[in-house]
């Protein structure tokens, strides 16, 4: 399997906030984020355009319409929105989800999956030993794991 570094998304209950930091900061910008059913932003370094660009995900928590989010992402225990645990999920890049989802199934590893076909992805959402979510985005190509 080949792989690298997607995003990282931070769960926060002020994007302004979050956007002045990470634009005004770091130096990202904001740019395109497909319809999901939650606020949020998608921040770029570099052509935002280019999907792949957006580099640090702003999940918006919304206290007075929480179920989209909680559908799509799960709930989280509101003392995680601070601290480390404001981070959401890692996420990369992959190939081989037919291998991936053969060894998932052999170790036992329950995963959750979607695919995304205006971004052309095929997603692949497993929780680490410490409760990590990690997020692996495969080529649409390569097809949901039958």
């Amino acid at each position: 399997m080949a792989i690298s570094l997607n995003h990282f998304s931070i769960r926060s209950e002020d994007l302004a906030a979050c956007e002045r930091f990470y634009c005004g900061v770091v130096g990202l910008q904001v740019g395109p984020r497909p319809p999901f059913p939650f606020p949020g932003l998608w921040l770029y370094a570099g052509d935002t355009s280019v999907s792949a660009n957006a580099v640090v995900h702003i999940i918006g928590v919304d206290r007075s319409d929480p179920e989209g989010l909680k559908r799509y992402l799960g709930d989280r225990d509101e003392g995680s929105l601070k601290g480390t645990g404001v981070v959401d999920h890692v996420a990369f890049f992959a190939t081989g989800l037919a291998d991936t989802m053969a060894r998932l199934k052999q170790q036992g590893v329950p995963c959750r999956e979607r695919t995304v076909p205006l971004l052309g992805l095929h997603q692949v959402f497993v929780d680490d030993p410490n409760g990590v979510v990690v997020e692996l985005n495969f080529p649409a190509s390569e097809g949901p794991a039958a």
